[in-house]
């Protein structure tokens, strides 16, 4: 099945250009709940006093969208979908230090 989620068209807007959407299977999701390391904190704290990114966040981040799409691909995948549109991300804390991230859209067959 990971194989299949990764061949999947995956789409923001409501359609996919070229193709015609021919079945609905609804509304599909993946998450993943994420915390923070302790010494990625020490790291932010530095940063929040000279300004500047903090990477180790923005790699975190990163990581955690691309578990969530995953995960919502293959739960696509798993319905017989070749695309998923309206692709959007969600957040949410969870507890103190750790956040869900969420990906969802709407599984179809579209050729």
């Amino acid at each position: 099945m990971a194989a299949a989620a990764q061949n999947l068209i995956f789409s923001n807007i409501e359609t996919i250009p070229g193709m015609t959407i021919t079945q609905s299977l609804g509304v599909v999701s993946g998450s993943t709940v994420r915390a923070k390391n302790v010494f990625k904190d020490i790291g932010a704290a530095f940063k929040n006093i000279a300004g500047g990114e903090i990477k180790a966040y923005t790699e975190l981040l990163q990581e955690s969208r691309n578990e969530a799409l995953f995960r919502m691909l293959q739960d696509a995948s798993a319905r017989g979908a070749n695309a998923v549109v309206n692709v959007r991300f969600a957040t949410s804390s969870v507890a103190g230090g750790a956040a869900e991230l969420l990906a969802y859209g709407t599984a179809v067959v579209a050729q």
